[in-house]
């Protein structure tokens, strides 16, 4: 897994400044990935968490520390070439009991260091992969036994494969002709379960998630024309926001913008994610996923936006490289199943149906 991040994900290049990040209980992959980056010629540096450490900071941080813009988050983000980032890997609740204003101040007062990553992300400038690793923490979120979670990570990246770069290569290949189809389509349309969303994307780029950014990887995006958005969506599968879920959302958009959100449980989360800031209220990226190895839902958007037979879209600031142009201190992904009589339509022809494309 380390060989494939270091040498196919992100390509470490002799010289570079690269970042590996996680915490105490991804030491056996970043001590692995560590070891790829010195043989590639890279210049590793290691940025550790414990295990708890957001909880203290919300639990105690005055105000002023809320507030707070990271200056060493900013140097990094200005200066590395490469991130590696192994997202959080133990207690995937442990801000659940915190009050979602203080998560909104904290994003807020960081939003020059997400737009100056994102920029030069979009420039070329700085090459990112975020990936997972095995816990007895997320195989019990996913309900899984460690050995059965581990295994489904590994499969969901073909690593069990004699060639898994081999295999990436030639997925990256066979992807890029959905991207190649979309990128002639000026209007898309989803529908399924109270679901009827329109949206321009005219323009736009259509992304080729081939494991490059993501590991494991699956999926096909852009960002659409932010005053396009023209509808309803309902969500199938809970959005997760730090631990805490939101379930049966549902959305309506006018001139782009949310005019109406409902959810079964955390309404008002939703709200408050929503109300953000400007770009918070529209949407930064709709995708498909594309990933027919990940087959359940396992409340880690890592794997869940990928699922074979679903889509995405999330609020917030949108990925420059697509051609979007909405910004905002969040990204946060909602998840719908297309499997079960769900469509997508292209400039009025069908496209997709029942999850896979036809």
């Amino acid at each position: 897994m380390a060989q494939l991040l270091v040498h196919y994900s992100t390509e470490v290049k002799p010289g570079e400044l690269v970042q590996i990040s996680g915490s105490t209980y991804s030491k056996p992959l970043l001590r692995e990935v560590y070891r790829e980056v010195v043989r590639a010629g890279g210049y590793p540096v290691v940025r550790m968490q414990f295990a708890d450490q957001d909880f203290v900071f919300y639990s105690n941080a005055s105000d002023a520390q809320l507030d707070h813009e990271n200056q060493f988050a900013l140097y990094d983000a200005e200066n590395f070439d490469v991130y590696i980032c192994v997202f959080p890997d133990a207690n995937p609740h442990v801000l659940t009991s915190i009050d979602a204003t203080k998560k909104q101040r904290v994003f807020r007062a960081n939003k020059r260091i997400a737009e100056t990553f994102t920029k030069r992300w979009g420039d070329g400038k700085l090459r990112w992969v975020g990936t997972t690793c095995p816990t007895q923490a997320l195989a019990q979120e996913a309900h899984m036994s460690f050995d059965e979670f581990s295994e489904f990570v590994f499969d969901c990246g073909n690593l069990n494969d004699l060639d898994p770069v081999s295999y990436w290569k030639q997925y990256s290949a066979e992807q890029q002709k959905i991207c190649n189809r979309l990128n002639e389509c000026q209007t898309i349309r989803y529908v399924g379960l109270d679901t009827d969303l329109k949206f321009s994307c005219k323009g736009r780029t259509w992304m080729n998630c081939d494991g490059h950014v993501n590991f494991p990887d699956g999926e096909v995006f852009t960002g659409p024309i932010e005053d396009s958005v023209e509808g309803t969506i309902r969500f199938t599968y809970p959005g997760i926001f730090y631990g805490q879920e939101i379930e049966d959302i549902f959305l309506r958009f006018e001139k782009g913008k949310v005019i109406e959100a409902r959810a079964a449980k955390g309404q008002d989360l939703l709200h408050k994610l929503l109300e953000t800031d400007q770009g918070s209220s529209y949407i930064g990226e709709v995708a498909i996923g594309t990933n027919e190895n990940i087959k359940r839902f396992t409340k880690n958007m890592l794997f869940d936006e990928k699922m074979g037979g679903t889509i995405h879209l999330a609020v917030g600031n949108g990925i420059p490289t697509t051609g979007s142009k909405n910004i905002s201190a969040i990204h946060w992904d909602m998840l719908k199943d297309m499997r079960k009589g769900g469509e997508i339509h292209a400039d009025g022809r069908l496209i997709y149906r029942d999850g896979k494309f036809v």
